[in-house]
């Protein structure tokens, strides 16, 4: 698969899985909602519960700023099977935070209801890649 067929895929997904590792390479994986604006993907943590506001994915982002998002599709025709990855570097926004939650809104209409007031993470691909049947 190509670069620009990842980014499509990537982009119309729903939900990606967000990988991140701390100092010692030990791994965290979460889902996350998400946006994609340009090279950037955009993450916000919101008022879902959390079992606490030191979240280990924000953590390992301050710690280790490599970080993995990736989208998948699953049939039983594995025919229709794909994925897309979009690797890249992370960071906790403060300039930008507006535009991603603009985002983040448009997207999702929960957010329109209820907008992030956690922290957002901000990623500039590097590499989007993917697999397809």
């Amino acid at each position: 698969m190509d670069s620009e067929t990842a980014r499509r895929l990537f982009r119309a997904a729903r939900v990606a899985r967000l990988g991140t590792a701390d100092p010692d390479g030990v791994p965290h994986v979460v889902p996350v909602t998400f946006a994609v604006v340009g090279d950037r993907v955009m993450t916000a943590v919101d008022h879902k519960p959390k079992r606490s506001a030191d979240l280990r994915r924000l953590r390992n982002i301050r710690a280790n700023p490599h970080v993995s998002l990736l989208v998948d599709h699953y049939e039983d025709d594995w025919t229709r099977l794909w994925w897309a990855r979009a690797d890249g570097s992370a960071w906790i926004a403060e300039e930008d935070r507006e535009e991603a939650l603009d985002a983040l809104v448009s997207k999702y209409g929960q957010y329109a209801v209820r907008r992030p007031e956690g922290p957002v993470v901000i990623v500039e691909v590097t590499r989007w890649s993917g697999w397809r049947y």
